[in-house]
């Protein structure tokens, strides 16, 4: 992570000197009843205009921290340097999207029917407005998700001219960069639009993507591994997940489904310093429309420091699996646990910047695999790796954290459900950036924040 992000909420505390200033910001339960998101955001925008500019009046001289020479060379770690109100990444106890835990968005949040994993409609909705969503709520919003999936034609063309050599990453990002021909806000603004308003083409702009990312990813899917074979057609019934496991061909696992669901729930945040997320809202500060912000996110995300580490996790346990054969003794796997890491080399997967405990994404996925996936091979592996790994680490005596991240966990689950994981790890788990739309939507409620940079 390049910056160590602190969040009004995180800050009041220590500024206020209050036991109460932490209710600064909190997130609500079902707060407005309109099923429209827009109209939701026209209420609550000028409300978080007036609330920040209090803030920044009352508290705008405080000194929040110092600067190291570390700190510089380090890349800007643990810098106070930026506002982020939609999750917090506590090192002790993990994230928090709006101050609910992943097991508590899990009961919280809306399903699908007869479903148990929340919608990732849902946390969007409440990461957006702080609000937990009511289920017609979500409703609407895939529905309004499914009515602007559609792909233009030039994308399509374009997507289907690609080498099969190119990477799913490269595509994606030029496929949403090739998007921009479509942004209202581009449009608004060449056309001189008021400034109060900028906002609305913002949130249609954001809106317009999400809807199509999962078309984007599944049309490179099918042309790379099922021989180009169609997409579909986008379902307004079905909930934004299920249309993309459908469009991948998995209309008839409802187990994959629910995968889908919970996995695009769990990525769709994790604070604003990490490469992606830091670099939209860079990028989206010289005012480049929410799909110029979003690719230049994407190429962030490519790096194998970054979003690419799932894909790298998989390639090390299958060289793993190949050399040790099938199961082994827990003996034999600390004895080539110990020798990776005296050649020098790393365990992909585990350890992370901030955390101090095992993370909790990691956790959840577990337990949807104990639920789903309890025999199979890859799973029993990634799970001994578990109780083995840590107390190597912590023997060895280098790692500050040697728990698990969400890498070590999140592509075996879509190998195991019989994805081609090349494909899958670098074309669908890029999906998860659509926090970068969240954030890039939310900047816009923060407006002062983020247009300070740009005028």
């Amino acid at each position: 992570m390049s910056f160590l992000t602190t969040s009004i909420s995180r800050l009041a505390p220590r500024l206020l000197h209050s036991k109460n200033a932490s209710c600064v910001i909190v997130a609500s339960r079902h707060a407005s009843s309109s099923t429209n998101l827009k109209d939701v955001l026209s209420d609550l925008i000028p409300k978080e205009q007036s609330r920040i500019k209090s803030f920044k009046q009352q508290y705008g001289k405080t000194n929040i921290g110092s600067i190291t020479v570390d700190m510089v060379y380090g890349g800007m770690r643990g810098m106070k340097g930026l506002v982020y109100e939609t999750s917090v990444l506590d090192p002790d106890e993990g994230i928090r999207f709006r101050g609910y835990s992943i097991p508590e968005c899990q009961q919280l949040l809306p399903k699908a029917p007869g479903g148990q994993e929340p919608l990732p409609e849902g946390l969007f909705w409440l990461l957006v407005t702080g609000q937990v969503p009511t289920e017609e709520q979500v409703s609407w919003l895939s529905k309004e998700w499914a009515k602007r999936a559609a792909l233009p034609s030039h994308v399509v063309t374009m997507l289907d001219n690609f080498p099969t050599n190119l990477h799913p990453m490269s595509q994606f990002s030029a496929a949403v960069t090739a998007l921009n021909s479509e942004s209202s806000f581009a449009r608004a603004y060449s056309e001189g639009v008021n400034k109060a308003k900028y906002w609305e083409f913002i949130y249609e702009d954001s809106m317009d993507l999400i809807a199509k990312l999962p078309c984007v990813a599944a049309k490179i899917y099918r042309n790379l591994y099922r021989e180009g074979s169609s997409i579909g057609a986008i379902d307004s019934n079905q909930d934004w997940s299920a249309n993309f496991a459908n469009m991948l061909g998995y209309s008839n696992s409802a187990e994959f489904t629910e995968l889908m669901r919970l996995y695009l729930t769990i990525h769709s945040d994790h604070e604003g310093g990490n490469v992606s997320a830091h670099t939209s809202h860079l990028v989206g500060s010289a005012l480049s429309d929410p799909y110029l912000s979003f690719s230049a996110a994407l190429n962030g995300l490519a790096g194998p420091l970054h979003g690419l580490a799932n894909q790298e996790v998989l390639v090390w346990l299958t060289a793993l699996q190949k050399e040790m054969g099938g199961e082994v003794s827990d003996e034999k796997m600390r004895d080539y646990i110990w020798n990776t890491l005296k050649s020098g080399r790393v365990v992909p997967g585990y350890g992370h910047a901030v955390l101090r405990k095992t993370d909790p994404r990691y956790q959840c996925q577990q337990e949807f695999a104990f639920k789903h996936l309890p025999n199979d091979p890859m799973f029993k592996l990634v799970h001994q790796l578990y109780k083995i790994v840590p107390p190597v680490l912590l023997e060895q005596g280098k790692a500050k954290n040697p728990w698990p991240n969400v890498d070590a966990h999140s592509g075996v689950l879509l190998q195991v459900s019989n994805i081609l994981y090349s494909a899958f790890c670098s074309t669908m788990s890029y999906c998860n950036v659509m926090y970068c739309n969240v954030m890039q939507i939310h900047s816009e409620t923060s407006m002062e924040v983020e247009f300070e940079s740009a005028f």
